[in-house]
């Protein structure tokens, strides 16, 4: 496994991975599926902040972060975003992906980073906790999926 900053050209990776979670879980409550050329678009924008997992040419997965709010009072403060391929779980890659966009915010003078985990997602929520970060809130049925309700809870980590 190699991590990097993520190119243009990986777009259609982090589709196939982003899409097959978005239409196959209640990880992240969308049911609109990404676009390889809008995330390339976004990748070129923002290089150092898309960061890939690949082995050979394929990617196993990536992690992103962005503002978390609009706004100028809110520039220090980032969301992200880390998705897996399903064969690629439970081997490390998301730590090694979480510590490089920490590191990666930390040089743009991030602050704050913030995790929004579906309550559906109980793997989600333990990596954030094993990985230092705080739960600050749970947003009951804030989204919906599927005909059913989801809880969204919010962790945090100073960096």
């Amino acid at each position: 496994m190699r991590l990097r900053l993520a190119e243009p050209n990986d777009a259609a990776g982090i589709a196939v991975i982003w899409n097959q979670i978005i239409r196959d879980t209640l990880a992240t409550f969308t049911t609109a599926e990404k676009k390889t050329d809008a995330l390339a678009v976004a990748i070129q924008a923002e290089p150092q902040r898309w960061h890939v997992a690949e082995n050979d040419g394929l990617i196993l997965g990536f992690a992103c972060y962005f503002q978390f709010r609009g706004g100028p009072g809110y520039a220090q403060s980032m969301e992200y975003t880390i998705h897996l391929a399903q064969g690629a779980r439970g081997l490390g890659m998301g730590r090694a992906l979480l510590t490089a966009v920490e590191d990666a915010a930390r040089k743009e003078g991030v602050h704050s980073l913030y995790g929004g985990v579906s309550g559906a997602n109980p793997e989600g929520q333990a990596f954030h906790l094993r990985t230092g970060f705080e739960k600050l809130a749970t947003l009951p049925e804030v989204g919906r999926k599927n005909a059913q309700w989801l809880d969204l809870h919010l962790y945090h980590k100073f960096l």
